[in-house]
């Protein structure tokens, strides 16, 4: 895309923004005198919804943005204890009642991807879609094959164009930010742009989604906490998704669960169990855990079950990142702020040569006044970023790769909180982390680890004696050779050090003879010293050793 194009892009989010007077909602002291000379001189982009509530004008504004402000707007929805009741109740619409599109274009779509008449493969192909959210429509239908009830999920028409829109202003402004902030900062902006990209991109395409879809549902076949849908993998194509369809309450319908005698404390400890585990049991989480995304299943309400949908953003970690979420986790549950700092210095996520001690004392004084509240007031999404925000005044490098994780965090504890306001996080999640931690260290892991990689093993077994023979002889031919270069740089130091010798005598004898014969002493003594300074020299130069390569 042009600079033009990012520059109207630009001008359009501003112009959104400020039509629907989003700045009037920020507080003065975030408004000098010069933002407000800025504001009046737009004169001709004046608020047209006054008679609107905040909430609405917000909810609005970014639902005529697109998708990647919609889903911004789906993350903040979750977040009742940042946001008044208003605002998160106007913004949960964007999570399942966005405007659909017309369904004549949701029929072509769905017939170009299947090169065939939806009429040939579904029956009660119903023309009013379920759901329509940021990126794609739900149309409900039965498979003529089997009678079973599916639902196809198709994206809209040129939802791409509008996305690599806005990825492309996001990734100049970036650029712009990295090149204020010079080549040496730790922020990366673009590096969290790019990752960023790649997880929307991949979103945009459906059969990634089904892909990872089943590989959510093999990993909760035998759980009672999570059921996923099953796909219908070959009906799946990179605009278009058929899987099987469920019937589930919605989890932020929180009336419904009542009425059906959910036990709501168990299901709220349920969803951070299901987060720990998504992310350290199988390094494979649902990054887009937002409530449109989440029913739960009507039968057993006194063990209720999650019912996952919408698999398009997953996030995976490294084991190291892992290994050090999982310290720093149980850190903070034991207030062990020293720790807290060394893990971060260890992973590499702030400055070898930071101050710890200084480090230490930030991290304590954003942690250890949480610990003076109950703990079910406590927000660790809240904990998490005031930890980020402090560790960037100690040059922070920003994790890319966390990204996602914070943010499922942050969905996951409003969501429970919104369940059950009492929520005991650190109660449920620390015996998992301490578990899953006994695991990872120990005789017991050592053994799973020796245990994993027998086959490996046992295949280069019938090697090894040849193996040892060769490394051994090797070891021999490099220690000879090695033995011959020590040898011959032996040899040139002493010829070294020996033609020096020579030539530093034959510079003490001239300049000897030199300072005898300018004091007109025994005039055969001067030429001698001067005579044999000559000499000593043409020895030395012709000891000096050969320049060599060693």
């Amino acid at each position: 895309m042009s600079f033009a194009s990012s520059f109207k892009r630009a001008y359009q989010v501003v112009a959104i923004f400020l039509h629907y007077g989003l700045d009037e909602l920020l507080p003065k002291k975030l408004t000098p005198w010069y933002f407000r000379l800025w504001r009046r001189s737009l004169f001709w982009l004046r608020n047209r919804h006054k008679q609107r509530p905040s909430g609405e004008r917000l909810k609005l504004a970014m639902q005529e943005l697109g998708p990647v402000y919609i889903k911004f707007g789906q993350m903040l929805s979750t977040r009742r204890d940042l946001l008044s009741d208003e605002w998160a109740y106007e913004l949960a619409m964007l999570q399942d009642r966005v405007p659909p599109f017309d369904s004549q274009l949701a029929r072509q779509a769905i017939e170009a991807e299947l090169k065939a008449p939806i009429e040939s493969i579904f029956d009660e192909f119903d023309d009013k879609p379920l759901a329509s959210a940021s990126i794609s429509q739900v149309h409900t239908a039965k498979l003529k094959s089997n009678g079973k009830k599916v639902v196809l999920k198709v994206l809209r028409p040129n939802v791409e164009k509008q996305i690599l829109a806005d990825l492309q202003l996001m990734q100049q402004t970036s650029r712009l930010l990295e090149t204020l902030l010079g080549s040496g900062n730790r922020l990366r902006p673009a590096e969290v742009v790019d990752d960023y990209r790649t997880t929307i991109l991949g979103e945009l395409n459906l059969k990634l989604e089904a892909l990872n879809t089943i590989k959510l549902r093999n990993n909760f076949l035998d759980s009672n906490a999570l059921y996923v849908p099953y796909v219908y993998e070959e009906l799946c194509y990179p605009r278009l998704m058929v899987m099987e369809r469920i019937e589930g309450i919605p989890v932020s319908d929180i009336a419904a669960l009542k009425a059906q005698g959910t036990n709501l404390k168990l299901l709220a400890e349920k969803g951070v169990q299901l987060f720990f585990t998504q992310v350290f049991r199988d390094n494979f989480f649902h990054a887009d855990m937002h409530p449109g995304n989440i029913f739960v299943s009507r039968e057993h309400p006194d063990d209720p079950t999650y019912i996952g949908l919408d698999c398009g953003i997953m996030g995976t970690l490294s084991d190291t990142d892992t290994r050090y979420l999982a310290e720093n986790f149980l850190a903070f549950f034991n207030r062990d702020y020293h720790r807290i700092a060394q893990l971060y210095v260890e992973s590499g996520w702030v400055s070898p040569d930071t101050d710890m001690q200084a480090f230490e004392q930030a991290v304590k004084v954003v942690c250890e006044p949480m610990f003076n509240k109950p703990l079910n007031q406590i927000s660790f999404g809240h904990v998490l970023l005031e930890l980020f925000r402090t560790a960037r005044s100690f040059h922070i490098i920003v994790q890319p790769q966390l990204v996602l994780l914070e943010k499922t965090l942050l969905y996951i504890e409003g969501l429970g909180r919104q369940l059950y306001p009492q929520l005991d996080l650190w109660q449920t999640a620390k015996p998992f982390l301490e578990d899953w931690m006994s695991q990872q260290v120990g005789p017991k892991a050592m053994f799973n680890k020796a245990k994993k990689h027998l086959p490996y093993w046992g295949d280069k077994l019938p090697d090894l004696p040849e193996l040892i023979y060769d490394n051994l002889k090797l070891g021999r031919n490099l220690l000879g050779s090695q033995q011959q270069l020590l040898d011959k740089y032996l040899r040139h130091q002493q010829r070294s050090h020996t033609s020096n010798y020579l030539l530093i005598t034959s510079a003490v004898l001239v300049i000897c003879g030199t300072i005898i014969f300018a004091q007109d002493g025994t005039l055969w003594l001067a030429p001698a010293c001067i005579i044999a300074g000559v000499i000593f020299w043409l020895l030395g130069w012709r000891s000096r050793p050969k320049i060599r390569k060693f």
